[in-house]
């Protein structure tokens, strides 16, 4: 291994502990999309006491950033963080299904988890910039904060902005969460499209809805009045569903889903609910699918609106493109998992585990891990298994919004093993709760730090291989092309989920005292 990668993985080694405390830190602010402060701002402070300049509020987003730094001219390599929490997710970094302190089970948690997702990057920078600083390489790195993933929220925005663009390479990590893609990178089947919407109701003059004389109504309690928006949240709800097997083809691996994210204006009175908001996520081989759900769904919500005596506008969320392959940086990657090797789970973890699975009510494992998350890969075979599932002619599957990053710049996707249970099926809160403690997540921060270290560090001093990488990359778009989709502002202004500040404190905007 070469003497800079060394000291890349010495530095990393070296903070093991920063590097775990902010996971904890992160794990523990759990904020949700659009709403992630503290979480942000943690990352900002970091950045700037490493010596990076950091714009505040890329993109016009207000928890995301983008920071730079050089050490003259030279490639720049790109990486970033994740941190935003899921609702109703809320489990504590213990060994029981428990929310976190002060919390209610409503409250955001962490999946991913993004909490280790953005502390690896994090780790991987500064041991990047460390080899950098001390072996004279020249060149840059760039550095993103991403809010708002688990609605595909900031990448296409800062894609469509720029902020991607002049990379020699960008690297892309995620913890495992599928097979075959665990300890291994993505070869030729990429995630696919996502769009996002909001469908708003209003229902502002519900007199008029069934008023043919322009009379008065005499008494409101007993004349025609418009159904409201409540009615119409319902029914395109309904809708949806029944029409969701006719807006697209048995064929392509796609899933549409919603969630309806204001609490609306009813009341104890007969009056008419005035406001209520649908959300539809679609995530779709191509983008071509994706239009066509759109337009089955705008019909579904003329049609509705109509019905109910409401006005609807449609606000978009996001609109991701499909993933842009390039072998030359899996293959690049793909030596850096093979030199760092798998995360390894000591006997203290795996004691951990097993009280997980206790309390689980399953049996106690000598050895509790799921096999693959010790075992790497090969990229071309997980690609094999992956297509076992999928039509010849789809060419992508699932979704996530790294994919738009890859369209500005050669992209690598790979997946370090989080820690998962053999045996099952468990509840969610294991994997959370696995996710959060130290012993057993910060074994996966540390490996997928050290991979994107070296894979970057082979970025800037390997010419032929970041020549390599860069010739695929613009072949592959004379071929297909797809320009950055986002036509709209962030959708920073709706009832999205978050913490309050309540005469009792910090709180859920759903009260403990309705759990």
């Amino acid at each position: 291994m070469q003497n800079t990668h060394q000291t890349a993985l010495s530095h990393i080694i070296q903070n093991a502990k920063f590097l775990s405390d902010g996971c904890a830190t992160i794990f523990d602010y759990a904020e949700p999309a659009w709403r992630e402060y503290r979480s942000a701002a943690w990352y900002v402070g970091q950045l700037r006491a490493a010596g990076f300049s950091v714009e505040e509020g890329s993109g016009g987003m207000p928890t995301a950033f983008c920071a730079e730094w050089s050490n003259g001219a030279g490639p720049i390599v790109g990486m970033y963080a994740e941190y935003d929490a899921v609702p109703a997710n809320c489990q504590a970094a213990d060994t029981i299904c428990r929310p976190r302190d002060g919390l209610g089970a409503h409250a955001a948690g962490h999946t991913d988890p993004h909490s280790a997702l953005g502390m690896a990057g994090l780790g991987g920078l500064l041991a990047t910039k460390a080899a950098m600083e001390k072996h004279g390489i020249q060149g840059g790195l760039r550095f993103t904060g991403e809010p708002a993933e688990k609605v595909r929220g900031s990448k296409p925005i800062h894609a469509a902005k720029g902020y991607y663009d002049g990379l020699a390479g960008m690297l892309s990590f995620h913890p495992f969460y599928m097979l075959p893609m665990c300890n291994t990178v993505r070869w030729d089947t990429h995630c696919g499209a996502a769009y996002s919407m909001i469908y708003r109701f209003t229902c502002l003059r519900p007199e008029a809805w069934g008023a043919t004389d322009g009379a008065p109504i005499p008494q409101s309690h007993s004349d025609v009045r418009a159904p409201g928006a409540n009615d119409a949240l319902v029914q395109m709800y309904q809708a949806g569903r029944m029409l969701r097997d006719s807006m697209l083809p048995h064929q392509g691996g796609w899933s549409i889903s919603e969630s309806i994210i204001s609490t609306g204006q009813a009341t104890a009175d007969n009056l008419p609910a005035t406001l209520a908001e649908i959300q539809y996520m679609m995530r779709v081989p191509t983008v071509e699918m994706a239009e066509r759900v759109t337009a089955a769904l705008d019909r579904n919500a003329e049609a509705i609106a109509a019905m109910t005596g409401c006005e609807v506008t449609r606000h978009w969320v996001c609109k991701s493109r499909p993933g842009l392959a390039n072998h030359a940086m899996a293959k690049l990657v793909w030596s850096g998992i093979q030199d760092v090797g798998a995360p390894v789970w000591d006997a203290a973890a795996k004691d951990v585990m097993r009280e997980v699975q206790k309390a689980c009510g399953m049996a106690e494992m000598a050895d509790p891990i799921l096999a693959a998350c010790e075992q790497l890969v090969d990229p071309q075979e997980a690609e094999a298994i992956l297509r076992r599932d999928l039509a010849p002619s789809q060419l992508n599957s699932t979704s996530d919004d790294y994919t738009d990053m890859s369209w500005h710049a050669p992209t690598a996707r790979f997946y370090m093993a989080r820690p998962a249970l053999r045996g099952g099926p468990y509840p969610a809160w294991a994997m959370n709760a696995l996710g959060g403690i130290p012993a057993t997540i910060d074994p996966m921060v540390q490996a997928a730090a050290k991979v994107l270290a070296v894979s970057a560090l082979r970025i800037l001093e390997d010419d032929k291989a970041r020549g390599t990488a860069m010739d695929e990359f613009k072949k592959r778009r004379e071929v297909t092309d797809i320009p950055p989709l986002c036509d709209y502002e962030p959708p920073l202004d709706f009832a999205w989920p978050e913490y309050v500040e309540t005469a009792r404190g910090r709180d859920w905007h759903i009260p403990r005292a309705g759990t």
